[in-house]
């Protein structure tokens, strides 16, 4: 069954795809595609059309079911998988592996095929591009489905889909609304003996054995409230 076949029903279930393009050739037409001058045109074209849009997509849409499972989530990560979409992970994980894999790298829920992300992995590697898998992919917008990921990557809206290595070093600024922002607060000092643990405190009491208490090394009698 072709890989278009088993994704016509969205709502239906997911199962890892196998990508029928080989990954020197998929990275070949990722140069081929680049965003330029002429397609940064060409996406204008194809948009200021609906009748275009709606051709030009729906063939999109083919071509990739066809090739790499692909669901039209409109916000590719296929440059930065391998190849391999993390969108036909029954999970639908941006970020993989789950810990389900198999230690033969089969998928947890379809335990006859392979893994989304373990393909990912292979195919980025054999190709000396390893190192894409670990960027952080930021969630996706979920109100672009069924637009073509071609135009938007043309027209340069998809840049920010993933970070530059893990983003673990420098958190991600948190965009809020205009009307959940509140005044800016800033963050008072703090007291160099915040820092200390209670029992380092000057003055702080102590447990000491037999139900006393100790403050400074002089022993109090604990007394009852």
């Amino acid at each position: 069954m072709s890989l278009g076949r088993q994704l016509k029903n969205p709502a239906g279930p997911i199962r890892p795809a196998r990508p029928r393009l080989g990954p020197r050739t998929a990275y070949l037409v990722q140069r081929i595609l680049m965003p330029s001058p002429f397609y940064r045109w060409l996406g204008a074209r194809i948009e200021s059309s609906p009748r275009v849009r709606r051709l030009f997509t729906g063939t999109e849409k083919k071509i990739k079911e066809e090739i790499f499972g692909c669901r039209m989530c409109g916000q590719c990560a296929l440059p930065a998988t391998g190849y391999a979409c993390p969108m036909s992970c029954p999970k639908e994980l941006r970020n993989g592996p789950c810990g389900g894999v198999g230690a033969d790298g089969s998928c947890e829920v379809h335990p006859e095929m392979r893994c989304v992300w373990v393909q990912a992995y292979e195919r980025a590697a054999s190709q000396g591009r390893a190192g894409d898998l670990a960027r952080l992919q930021r969630p996706i917008d979920h109100r672009l489905w069924g637009q073509s990921s071609w135009v938007n990557y043309w027209q340069g809206r998809d840049e920010n889909l993933w970070t530059d290595d893990d983003g673990l070093a420098t958190p991600a600024a948190l965009h809020l609304p205009a009307t959940l922002k509140g005044p800016a607060t800033r963050q008072a000092p703090q007291d160099p003996q915040d820092r200390q643990g209670p029992a380092d405190r000057p003055g702080q009491r102590k447990q000491g054995p037999a139900g006393q208490q100790t403050r400074d090394g002089m022993r109090v009698r604990a007394g009852r409230k």
